[in-house]
């Protein structure tokens, strides 16, 4: 197959890092791919795909409702050959839409999590106009899929799982204790995840408080970067923990990172299904998250991670307290979640889902229109 990836931004995001794992896997198995990236992008993406064999294109939006970019859309689709565009999150469900409709060439739209197209109705009516336009409809969770249907009026029965898939390469290096200077019996909380709000480190951050008499030794460090770095700096010296709390930054060797952590913590407020949770399942981290998405079908219900409700202090700290007083709980933990993520979450699982999924599309008979037609944005 020719298949077109697009993606409204080439950030180092869940949903990027999907379109470079998925798009990279693809083209291993011959299949050729075109991933349309913002040309005025950070090239993240272009970047993760460089020596992969996939090309990359550029858009450019020029205003909120751009028909120019439709019509570009269109014509490199024309020009790549391309027999299936997927499109990933609001933007270029839309623009993806309108430009397969143009040229007569199947379209899928997966939605990984994020819900800002729900906060106007404009934005509901496109995005629902262009998932009756489109011939496959993906979502990353059952709980997602469900929100998707009730936002957006859609059947639930049109709307397919699947579910993220990551690789995974043990480390050769293991080098963050070293890094923040720790000694052998200082213990190490990890989160991964991109510094906003709706990743809930903050409420870590008051769970280590209730933590930090009992576990005087113990550190929390996230990976990630994002807008909430000074209100997260500020919120540990408000508690004393200034010395006790590592803002890391972006970080290229994340499993370096999940490997040298005591304990994988995922806080979140809402999720799909997070590809950090996965690849601290490949890690044998012993993990404590939020139940919200699809992460206790992950964890199996309990039995591979220990689940908290979101926005809850407390309970993060009685659960990460339990797993440091009974190592032999927490390797069993761990050991359970590297067992699951290797049977049900591996990246060969989600490439044929969505090698399924563009065969499927292809079945579908669609008729092109020849031009344009308005949405809002």
């Amino acid at each position: 197959m020719r298949i077109a990836h697009l993606i409204e931004s080439d950030g180092p995001g869940g949903a990027e890092r999907v379109v470079a794992h998925l798009a990279g896997a693809l083209q291993a198995e011959g299949d050729t791919n075109v991933v349309f990236v913002p040309a005025k992008g950070e090239g993240w993406l272009a970047q993760q795909l460089e020596g992969t064999g996939v090309a990359v294109e550029h858009f450019h939006i020029d205003q909120p409702l751009s028909l120019t970019c439709v019509r570009s859309l269109a014509d490199a689709f024309v020009r790549h050959g391309i027999e299936v565009a997927h499109s990933h999150e609001f933007s270029m469900a839309v623009y993806g839409a309108w430009a397969t409709r143009r040229v007569g060439i199947p379209h899928v739209i997966t939605m990984h999590g994020s819900r800002y197209y729900a906060d106007r109705l404009r934005r509901r009516l496109a995005l629902a106009s262009a998932m009756a336009m489109s011939q496959q409809i993906v979502a990353v969770s059952a709980p997602l899929a469900a929100q998707m249907s009730r936002d957006l009026w859609v059947r639930r029965s049109r709307i397919s799982i699947v579910t993220n898939g990551v690789p995974w390469k043990a480390p050769e290096r293991v080098t963050l204790r070293e890094e923040l200077g720790l000694e052998s019996s200082d213990r190490l909380l990890v989160s991964v995840g991109n510094l906003y709000p709706v990743k809930g480190h903050r409420h870590m951050i008051d769970a280590l408080a209730l933590l930090a008499k009992q576990h005087p030794r113990l550190h929390y460090a996230i990976a990630g970067r994002g807008d909430q770095e000074e209100p997260l700096l500020a919120l540990a010296r408000d508690h004393g923990l200034q010395s006790r709390v590592h803002l890391l930054g972006l970080r290229n060797d994340v499993s370096a990172v999940l490997s040298a952590a005591d304990i994988f913590v995922l806080p979140s407020i809402s999720e799909g299904l997070p590809l950090a949770l996965l690849e601290a399942m490949f890690a044998a981290r012993p993990i404590v998250a939020s139940n919200v998405g699809d992460i206790a079908i992950a964890l199996a219900g309990g039995q591979a991670g220990r689940l908290v409700p979101p926005e809850a202090p407390a309970a993060l700290a009685v659960a990460i307290g339990g797993l440091l007083q009974d190592p032999d709980a927490a390797r069993l933990l761990g050991e359970r979640a590297q067992l699951r993520v290797a049977a049900e979450y591996s990246l060969s699982q989600m490439v044929r889902q969505y090698a399924r999924a563009y065969e499927a599309a292809l079945r579908r008979e669609v008729k092109p229109s020849g031009h344009l037609l308005a949405a809002g944005e």
